[in-house]
């Protein structure tokens, strides 16, 4: 189950050869590699502390390896900042969602959206053209669920709208690959589902690269898994055969696979 040769087939979206960072003594990641084709959606599941978020750091590039090389649909990132990797198509959601509070909702996408669009040059002194912008951010906000907000300042959200605002600004760039950090952490059961049904209508030629604990919403959105533990790679796999190996059985205590399956146990 770890990654075969992959001769013959797309350039991946992503590529990860034995990516190292090191923080003093502690090791967060350590000799990650990972192939994912376009479209993937993927999910990257581990105990607290195994090196998760320190791995999208990486990939979105607010943070540096100490060794390993990071390439995305083929071009070498592994140096390029964040700006740069926006602009070749990485957005990521955050833990704790980033939101600016003194902006409107609506601006918080415009603005997230702006270098993206092929009309931003002078937009804020053409109306027309920032209208373009505005529509694109209303369309985003419709997508989740927050458009009757569009003229709130953000700072009036509730944790659930702002996770659901972060997404919405992840989306305005129109990327190539999605980082998502736990975009499910502190969501009701109502917003988890909406976050399912957004994701389940992303176009296929956005990839995904999900970080989250609720390993419900992995089984659901995730068609293949990579389980770090302290940094390294435990298992990489489809969905089932990976929160079913017998080494994330004892990583995660013998409650991974009944959560996948269902069972009345795991779900009490």
């Amino acid at each position: 189950m770890t990654p075969a040769s992959h001769a013959g087939q797309p350039v991946p979206v992503l590529a990860l050869d034995h990516l190292t960072r090191s923080y003093g003594s502690l090791t967060a990641v350590d000799g990650v590699s990972l192939r994912l084709p376009p479209g993937a959606r993927h999910a990257v599941i581990g105990p607290n502390g195994a090196g998760k978020t320190t791995l999208l750091n990486l990939i979105a590039g607010t943070d540096r390896p100490g060794r390993g090389t990071i390439a995305l649909n083929g071009t070498d990132v592994t140096r390029a900042s964040t700006a740069k990797r926006s602009r070749l198509g990485i957005a990521r959601s955050f833990q704790q969602p980033s939101v600016i509070g003194e902006l409107t909702v609506l601006d918080n996408i415009v603005l997230a959206g702006w270098t993206h669009h092929p009309k931003s040059r002078g937009a804020w002194r053409s109306p027309s053209r920032y209208r373009l912008h505005t529509e694109s951010a209303a369309r985003h906000l419709e997508t989740v669920g927050l458009a009757h907000l569009a003229h709130r300042p953000a700072s009036e959200l509730s944790h659930g709208q702002r996770r659901m605002l972060d997404l919405a600004a992840a989306l305005a760039g129109d990327p190539r690959l999605l980082l998502l950090d736990e975009p499910a952490a502190g969501l009701t059961d109502g917003d988890i589902g909406r976050l399912l049904a957004i994701l389940g209508a992303l176009p296929a030629s956005v990839a995904v690269v999900l970080v989250e604990h609720h390993v419900e919403v992995v089984a659901e959105v995730a068609t293949s898994v990579t389980v770090l533990a302290a940094g390294r790679v435990l298992v990489t796999g489809p969905t089932a055969e990976a929160l079913a190996h017998p080494e994330v059985r004892e990583a995660y205590r013998n409650t991974v696979p009944d959560l996948v399956t269902g069972s009345p146990e795991a779900r009490g």
